[in-house]
């Protein structure tokens, strides 16, 4: 039997969960914070969410669903903050999260849920404040990322390295999406086994769901029988949508006639403060000679990604690290399979061989070979799509929830009774 929190404080200081999916900093981990905490609402525990303002529009607080409360806190100015100019700010973010709780009697919160190192450093303090756990996920590791960098992208700082070893030494709980990331939290950053728990991250089954192909096909505007290969993400070097681009290239140059009508479709913008474009790749099409094949779409949302999924023959993961790979196994729940980098949190989202092929290094002939292997083998393809969707199937938001619940009691025994809370059956 577990004890429930009855309410904890989610902690989101570069990225609201309000945001879209796919552009500046919103990506799989906005779709973590905003799925585990509705599941956790639904099991009985409250979640407040709190996130840094970025328009003066925006109000205190939203709902995002029943028990699930977004609080906007002003640090710094609405606009043209970077992710790597947060540090500087943490102070005043920090404030607006101890003067919320000053305003509630002592114990308002049972615990704080931290995401992603900046927001470990606000609940370190929280945490040594309020004398509740702090459970921690990093979502990346700046050791990791800096090992496997992509040409043109810039090592993280200094600053985040020292940032993550404080924060492992701070949490009570470390919530690993793979058995991978523990190993590293472990070995890099000298975590006790005993803090890393690994919680694999979910899908929404309901809304990531097969569905007729020809159907999201015209909802889409895409040629009904056209070979479609797909990459979902924000525009920036680690996701590597430049080899897709490539692969392209190579698909057509070792077929021309059976690749003329090939559809590449790039869904995301550009990562960061949106300073950054994603002109650099359509100038790359050009110059490889495919910018006929590609389409450059918008981020969109949740079910219009879903659309997307269902239309694509392939969906291409090239990224050089993923902490787990969510787009790869929102994928693979409607069906399609993936091929992807055998990088990081990837070899656990997708199983090479059955829901799809898992790609060595980021050679574009390699990708290319793989895409082909499935484009050029409708029978196949469809078998392995039926395989993604039962590995997909395993991965449901309920089930994380349920372990998530699963740490957090372990943190609570830690640092002491908590009351009052919720008794679980």
């Amino acid at each position: 039997m577990i004890v429930k929190p009855r309410r904890i404080a989610m902690l989101s200081v570069h990225t609201s969960p309000l945001e879209l999916p796919g552009t500046g900093d919103a990506g799989g981990m906005n779709v973590y914070i905003v799925e585990l905490s509705k599941q956790l609402a639904a099991l009985g525990t409250e979640v407040e969410i709190f996130t840094r303002a970025t328009g003066g529009y925006l109000p205190p607080q939203v709902e995002l669903s029943p028990g699930v409360l977004v609080q906007h806190v002003t640090a710094g100015p609405y606009e043209g903050l970077s992710k790597e100019d947060l540090p500087g700010q943490l102070c005043a973010f920090t404030s607006g999260v101890l003067r919320t709780e000053a305003f509630h009697d002592p114990g308002y919160y049972d615990l704080i849920h931290s995401h992603y190192w900046l927001s470990g450093q606000v609940g370190w303090l929280a945490k040594e404040r309020w004398g509740v756990p702090l459970v921690h996920s990093m979502h990346t590791l700046a050791k990791v990322k800096n090992d496997a960098l992509a040409e043109g992208d810039t090592p993280e700082p200094t600053a985040r390295l020292i940032g993550e070893d404080q924060v492992v030494r701070a949490a009570d709980r470390l919530i690993a999406n793979t058995a991978q990331e523990a190993e590293q939290l472990i070995r890099l950053y000298d975590a006790p086994d005993e803090q890393v728990t690994v919680v694999h991250p979910g899908v929404s089954l309901d809304r990531f769901a097969p569905g007729d192909r020809r159907a999201a096909r015209a909802a889409l505007d895409l040629p009904a029988d056209a070979p479609l290969l797909l990459f979902a993400g924000r525009i920036q070097p680690l996701k590597a949508p430049d080899v897709l681009l490539h692969t392209a290239a190579e698909l057509l140059r070792r077929d021309p006639a059976r690749y003329a009508d090939l559809v590449v479709a790039i869904v995301g913008g550009p990562s960061g403060s949106g300073k950054a474009t994603p002109h650099h790749l359509t100038r790359l099409a050009k110059r490889l000679g495919v910018a006929g094949h590609v389409r450059f779409v918008p981020p969109v949302d949740q079910d219009r990604l879903a659309d997307y999924f269902r239309a694509a023959d392939v969906v291409v993961v090239p990224s050089y690290n993923e902490s787990f790979g969510l787009v790869a196994i929102e994928a693979q729940a409607c069906g399609t399979p993936v091929v992807a980098a055998a990088v990081g949190g990837l070899g656990t989202a997708v199983r090479h061989g059955e829901s799809g092929l898992l790609v060595n290094g980021h050679d574009p002939a390699d990708y290319a070979t793989a895409c082909a292997r499935l484009l050029e083998n409708p029978a196949a393809r469809a078998r392995m799509g039926e395989r993604a969707r039962l590995h997909a199937a395993q991965f449901g938001w309920g089930e994380t929830a349920r372990r998530t619940l699963e740490v957090y009691d372990e943190a609570r025994a830690l640092t002491g009774p908590h009351a009052p809370a919720i008794r679980a059956a």
